[in-house]
């Protein structure tokens, strides 16, 4: 039985990583999906993958414009919005807090957290008309057990996962829960920034070192607990940032 029949979703930064799987996993579960990323031809090559159950869109998250035209995506496209995945994020290369430079800074707050802000207003009256929805914000252990050398991103995903809760709390009585994903380093195209270095086998050492189920973390890894937090059987979870991180936050 398909997990996520019938639900329509939007998922940010799914042209690859994590949100790529995620996206996959929630159209192979029976979701019809919006593609959404800031690289356009990569979205429409996801979802000219996935099939008729995909639409893609070129967006940035953090322009209200290009929000408010992704949830008009799920409307026009499939009636609707059920789940909304804000993975989209962005980072600074892995060095200290006082070598980020301000445009650093506001880029990585436009994407991690304004961004949040700007999807909320945007999907939440689309899902009333639903009667209701969920909303999934891929966040961090960044957020949960920060470590010197990520500072400043570390703070946008603490914000991310207290975004999460309160919005939870705000959001019940319009049956709309709100959880979190904090995965652990992964492999994906951020990857060398969260390292601050060149991904070879003796730099990845020493990350997987950390993680005590002894490896990072794989976009099917991700893809599982977002199918979870989406379908019926989570219909009493909300608030709840989930650690997907092999033991990392131990």
């Amino acid at each position: 039985m398909n997990r996520l029949a019938d639900k329509i979703a939007i998922v940010t930064g799914a042209a690859s990583g994590f949100g790529r799987g995620i996206a996959e996993a929630y159209a192979r579960e029976g979701a019809k999906v919006v593609i959404a990323d800031l690289n356009g031809a990569g979205a429409r090559a996801v979802a000219d993958a996935i099939g008729a159950a995909a639409v893609s869109i070129a967006a940035d998250v953090t322009r209200r414009a290009d929000v408010e035209a992704m949830v008009a995506a799920a409307v026009d496209n499939f009636g609707g919005l059920d789940i909304l995945v804000n993975n989209a994020g962005a980072t600074h290369k892995n060095k200290p807090a006082l070598e980020v430079t301000e445009e650093e800074f506001d880029r990585i707050y436009a994407v991690n957290v304004k961004s949040l802000y700007l999807t909320t207003l945007a999907a939440v009256p689309a899902m009333e008309k639903r009667g209701g929805g969920v909303i999934i914000n891929t966040a961090s252990t960044a957020g949960v057990r920060p470590r010197p050398g990520l500072t400043w991103y570390n703070g946008s995903k603490g914000a991310a996962i207290t975004l999460t809760k309160s919005l939870a709390a705000e959001l019940a009585p319009k049956k709309i829960r709100v959880n979190a994903i904090n995965p652990v380093i992964g492999e994906t195209g951020l990857l060398e920034s969260f390292m601050g270095q060149p991904d070879t086998p003796e730099n990845r050492a020493r990350f997987v070192a950390t993680i005590p189920l002894g490896r990072m973390s794989r976009p099917s890894d991700i893809a599982n607990a977002a199918v979870f937090l989406a379908e019926d059987a989570s219909e009493f979870i909300t608030g709840v940032a989930i650690e997907v991180d092999g033991g990392r936050c131990v």
